[in-house]
């Protein structure tokens, strides 16, 4: 007997009865099935979204945050970047300073105006200021009393007391007696001699490369035989003790022992440095001037190796 499936539907006109074959039926049940798997995979594909929307969210989240955090980096670099260049225009405007200083200090100097690195136009300054310091303070330099008429120069002339054509190996000023006498560089006392003939109180000072300075006339010593002094230094008095007409100085300038026309030592100075090379040409200026820049050279190198070295000690 055939399986048949029998569906009544009832009704206020009456039962009706469907019969149902069986390829009804298992188009039924692929219906249900269908219906039901369809079911499962909205359900968990709903799942799926739902989870994926949560993800998404917190990854939202985590790049607002991370804006908000680069936002203030970026504000923050923007605020380092305006410190940066108004420090850089400073830097700029004091390098101006710099070089325009640098360079009226080049004119002072004497040298020729360059257009190189500052840091070698610094390097070279430093050398020929060193250079004239060291030459003006350890060679004589400048007169030895403040505010002297010069009354008697270098040369032959007739001597005041005896009346005979000598040559006057030194420059005289007019001075009152006690009128102090500074040292015109750095040395040492060679000489303190104190008498009443000839040069009188007698004092001379031997400085570096072979220069050496005297002082004649004295009224008092202020320093002993030994002593070392530095450019500036009260050394004496002026007087009129010895051989002389008058209170007056006698000043001599020598040269390994060769005495030198004073009068362009007396006139020496930063602002003339370079004048002295050709009015005393008895000197090979360009062998010393060679000879101390090589010590100054070596000395700021050295310097600048210490600070350095500080520096690092220092960090």
């Amino acid at each position: 007997m055939k399986e048949r499936v029998i569906v009544s539907v009832s009704s206020v006109r009456g039962t009706k009865h469907y019969h149902l074959n069986k390829w009804y039926r298992h188009c039924l049940k692929c219906v249900g099935y269908s219906f039901i798997a369809c079911v499962i995979s909205a359900g968990g594909a709903i799942y799926y979204l739902s989870n994926e929307v949560d993800f998404a969210k917190s990854k939202q989240q985590e790049l607002v945050s991370q804006s908000m955090t680069l936002t203030e980096e970026v504000t923050s670099l923007k605020d380092l970047k305006l410190d940066l260049e108004s420090d850089l225009l400073e830097r700029e405007e004091r390098m101006h300073i710099v070089s325009d200083r640098l360079g009226d200090l080049e004119k002072v100097l004497g040298m020729k105006e360059s257009s190189g690195e500052l840091e070698s136009r610094l390097d070279t300054a430093a050398i020929t200021s060193s250079v004239r310091m060291v030459m003006l303070t350890q060679i004589p330099s400048g007169a030895p009393v403040h505010n002297a008429r010069i009354s008697s120069g270098y040369g032959k002339r007739k001597h005041p007391i005896t009346g005979k054509i000598k040559t006057h190996r030194g420059q005289d000023f007019a001075v009152n007696t006690g009128t102090p006498i500074y040292a015109p560089a750095d040395g040492v006392v060679e000489v303190t001699r104190p008498s009443n003939k000839g040069s009188g109180n007698f004092l001379r000072l031997q400085h570096s490369y072979g220069f050496s300075s005297s002082y004649s006339h004295l009224k008092k010593f202020a320093v002993k035989r030994g002593n070392f002094v530095q450019k500036g230094d009260l050394i004496g008095y002026s007087g009129n003790s010895g051989l002389s007409s008058g209170p007056h100085l006698h000043y001599e300038i020598r040269f390994v022992g060769r005495a030198l026309d004073p009068r362009p030592f007396v006139d020496w100075g930063v602002n003339e440095f370079e004048s002295i090379f050709s009015k005393e040409r008895g000197i090979r200026w360009e062998s010393l001037v060679n000879k101390v820049e090589h010590r100054v050279s070596a000395q700021l190198q050295l310097s600048s190796q210490k600070v350095v070295q500080l520096a690092d000690n220092s960090s």
